[in-house]
């Protein structure tokens, strides 16, 4: 389960807020097609897919900054 919560950003939990206000604005007005389009919304961010489906298009996790040691050659002759 930490594992599931350790890559939320900030936009994976604005497109969540904004599919469940979609869902409650929905049931409020007994507009059922903006109830399928938040639980839509809400899904993607929970399965953490994107536009592109298989998330193909998402941004990289960041690199540790390890420093590596130069290396230096000796030239044989």
């Amino acid at each position: 389960m930490k594992n599931y919560f350790r890559n939320w950003n900030f936009m994976r939990l604005l497109r969540l807020a904004m599919g469940i206000l979609i869902i409650i604005q929905g049931f409020m007005d007994n507009q059922w097609m903006f109830v399928a389009l938040g639980g839509l919304f809400s899904l993607m961010p929970l399965l953490n897919i994107g536009c592109c489906g298989t998330s193909s298009c998402s941004t990289s996790f960041p690199k540790s900054n390890k420093k590596t040691d130069e290396i230096i050659y000796e030239e044989v002759r």
